[in-house]
């Protein structure tokens, strides 16, 4: 049972028990205070026209529904978007669009006062300048943030509805722009005197982070705002505060109206269903049990099924790689930058046709040496059922010496 139901739905079982109450003969005054409290959280005439044409998909007489023409009359004395609105995201505080908007104005601000420092750095490029322009771009650095949470929060839900091309073009311009950045960081930190080359490359890194603040704005935000539903934005919000923020953290928490169904369950008397057992080859085990364990292992796991999509990851203390709960559902391919998909395309294509039965790679990444292998998972009879990546820090383990025999204090 999923934890909240979808608002959408809900409102719709509502607009048919007041259609049914109406039927039943209660008056416009009767039902009008619960269909108030129904479009509390801001409906559009759209919404309501669509629900209502679910409703006669679904058998209910025209005749029916249009009963409720009477109440919308009386709680609005005219247009649902003209009396109440619909409340934009991006004008609503803690709301994922909100703060993606709000962190642009933070990155144009800090841009700013970099390009002030620029013009004082091609007058005289000084160490007190020369320091001012490194701690603006370390700075500015923090945009991989946003753009994280962009490319594994936000792409996924919009690949959900098949809008797959933007997404990828938009990917590979962060990776340019994170590379612009980090050139002139390398730069600033080993400058040699060529005040030109590093004002360039500073300059052309700036333009590349103003034109992606206008391709979000202008296209990428409007199309999400218009595609996904209030679930898929609270899914969002949750995973923001582990992928982090740039330059400013959200004042507030989105909360929009929402009907927790476990909870109306028990006051309805219902109790939700016992989950039982996973059962295993040897043994065992309830999947709370299971869930521990598998988060207790010194390793992230992840399961990517036959057809290329991410089902399942463990989540223990400490990860070595970001792994973000909307990768869930998401094709591995989308999960990576451009530039490598094709390399993630051919381990899964060794693994699948029985070329090879892993593949490992070793890289240094920040204070860890990650060991990555990938697996082929099979069942009894052979057949191939999805790949496994497991990843450890190995680090540790390179520097034992000697041996150990007794208990730690």
């Amino acid at each position: 049972m999923s934890e909240l139901i979808n608002n959408r739905e809900y409102r719709q079982k509502v607009l048919k028990e007041l259609i049914e109450e109406l039927h039943r003969g209660k008056t416009v005054e009767e039902v009008k205070p619960r269909f108030e409290e129904l479009i509390k959280g801001g409906v559009t005439t759209s919404e309501i026209t669509e629900m209502e044409a679910a409703l006669v998909a679904e058998g209910m007489p025209v005749e029916e529904i249009q009963r409720l023409c009477d109440v919308h009359a009386a709680v609005f004395k005219g247009s649902i978007q003209e009396i109440h609105g619909t409340v934009r995201p991006q004008d609503i505080p803690g709301h994922p669009v909100h703060t993606f908007i709000q962190e642009n104005r933070a990155i144009e601000e800090l841009m700013a006062e970099i390009q002030n420092d620029l013009e004082e750095f091609r007058k005289d490029d000084s160490k007190s300048n020369l320091k001012k322009l490194i701690k603006g771009f370390d700075k500015l650095w923090e945009i991989d943030r946003h753009y994280f949470r962009k490319e594994n929060l936000l792409f996924p839900y919009l690949e959900k509805y098949g809008i797959t091309t933007p997404p990828k073009v938009m990917w590979g311009v962060d990776d340019e722009i994170r590379a612009d950045i980090k050139l002139v960081i390398n730069l600033l930190n080993d400058y040699n005197g060529d005040r030109e080359e590093l004002t360039e490359k500073a300059e052309y890194a700036l333009e590349r982070v103003k034109e992606m603040i206008f391709k979000e704005e202008s296209i990428l935000l409007p199309l999400a705002v218009d595609t996904l539903s209030e679930d898929e934005w609270m899914n969002i919000q949750k995973a923001s505060d582990d992928a982090g923020y740039t330059l400013i953290k959200p004042k507030a928490k989105w909360k929009p109206a929402r009907v927790d169904v476990e909870e109306k369950a028990r006051e309805e008397g219902e109790e939700p269903a016992d989950d039982g057992y996973n059962e295993f080859d040897a043994g065992i085990m309830t999947p709370e049990e299971t869930n521990a364990v598998l988060n207790t292992l010194p390793l992230d796991l992840t399961f990517v099924d036959k057809d290329g999509i991410v089902k399942w990851f463990s989540m223990g203390k400490e990860r070595i790689f970001a792994r973000p709960k909307t990768v869930l559902g998401r094709e591995v391919k989308n999960c990576h930058p451009p530039a490598s998909v094709h390399i993630v395309e051919k381990i899964v294509e060794d693994l699948r046709t029985g070329r090879k039965d892993h593949e490992d790679f070793w890289i240094r990444f920040k204070d860890h040496f990650a060991y990555i292998r990938y697996f082929a998972v099979r069942d009894k009879k052979g057949k191939f059922l999805g790949v496994l990546e497991v990843t450890q820090d190995i680090k540790p383990i390179q520097e034992i010496t000697g041996e150990k025999r007794l208990m730690s204090d």
